[in-house]
């Protein structure tokens, strides 16, 4: 299984002390203007302290990398965020929603199982009713699930393997 790195080897890697709370991040996130999350409060949090794991706007980012490709100090803000959120997880700190998902790839090999009605809407926009995904190819479920388990993913989940 692969560790998760320190929150102290997340700010020196991503350069997050750069920071100097401009907001430009803030300003391009998408997300911050549909959920709670503002990426430069976050940003100055994860440079003060381990408590960062616990922010749920840590979950609402939804790696866009606008606020990471607009950063004028040029600071990791999506890998720094993804970083955090690997620490998170190895200690247990994921979302249910989030949990759920993870839940959900790991027994059928997409986050979003397919069904009927999503097979006749798919037909309706003139697609083949599964996607070029395991769904088309259930031979690759089977490889999935073995990259998934070769990584400690549902130790990381809470799933059993």
């Amino acid at each position: 299984m692969t560790l998760a790195p320190s929150i102290e080897e997340v700010i020196e890697d991503f350069n997050v002390l750069k920071c100097m709370q401009c907001g430009v991040c803030s300003g391009s996130c998408p997300s911050g203007r549909q959920a709670s999350l503002n990426v430069r409060r976050l940003v100055r949090k994860i440079g003060r302290d381990h408590e960062a794991i616990c922010d749920e706007s840590l979950w609402m980012c939804t790696t866009c990398y606008n606020c990471q490709e607009r950063c004028p100090r040029g600071i990791a803000i999506v890998d720094a965020i993804l970083a955090v959120r690997s620490i998170a997880a190895h200690e247990g700190l994921i979302l249910e929603r989030h949990r759920h998902v993870a839940n959900l790839l790991q027994e059928h090999g997409h986050a979003v199982p397919i069904d009927d009605t999503r097979k006749e809407k798919r037909i309706q926009l003139g697609l083949n009713s599964l996607p070029s995904t395991v769904h088309s190819h259930a031979d690759d479920l089977e490889d999935v699930k073995c990259l998934l388990a070769s990584c400690g993913f549902g130790e990381i989940t809470g799933r059993k393997e």
